[in-house]
Parts: C-alpha cells; structure tokens; sequence
C-alpha cells in the first residue's frame, strides 16, 4: 500500500479537508519545527480541528458522555481496540475512492 494514499484515507476518516500544505521541516525527538528548547512538546490544530473547537455545544453533543471520555483520559483508563480502529481506518479507504 502506498504511505500517501494511506494518509489520505486517514485524512478523510477524521474529516480533514484536502488541501496542500506547505512543505514543514523535518521533526526530530518528538520537538515541533522551530523549537529551540529539547523536550518541549507543542501541539497544533488543523483547520478541521479549529473549526470543530469553535462550534457551540449543539443538540448532537452529549456533554455527559464528553465528560466522562475526558475524564478516562485524563486518568488514563480510556482505551479503544486496536482492531476497532484499523477496521474503520480500512473502510474509510476503501470507500474514499467510491
């Protein structure tokens, strides 16, 4: 399977647009680009992250059950089963081309 094409089934599977995005120097240790201090972690989110983190807590949002996903990763407890994740990664590629 080609990484790209694999990227992008998983780009669609989380909504992210398909846009091009400008070439980022390489990441080395887990630091972003551009990060002078080692062992400084940043995070940065995509426009579909954004736009998602702007909406207003509508009728399709269950806040009680937000809580208590937040609350197990928090804690640590939450976990998903891998196979889970890799059948919805394979369907989301396998449909993206339909």
């Amino acid at each position: 399977m080609d990484m790209r094409s694999g990227l992008d089934g998983l780009k669609s599977l989380l909504g992210v647009p398909q846009t091009s995005s400008p070439a980022t120097a390489p990441v080395r240790n887990g630091a972003t680009a551009g990060t002078a201090a080692a062992g400084v972690d940043r995070a940065t989110l995509s426009q579909a992250a954004s736009q998602a983190s702007q909406t207003s807590a509508g009728e399709d949002v269950r806040m009680d059950k937000v809580a208590a996903i937040q609350s197990a990763l928090a804690s640590g407890t939450y976990s998903v089963p891998a196979m889970a994740v890799a059948s919805r990664m394979v369907d989301a590629m396998l449909t993206a081309g339909n």
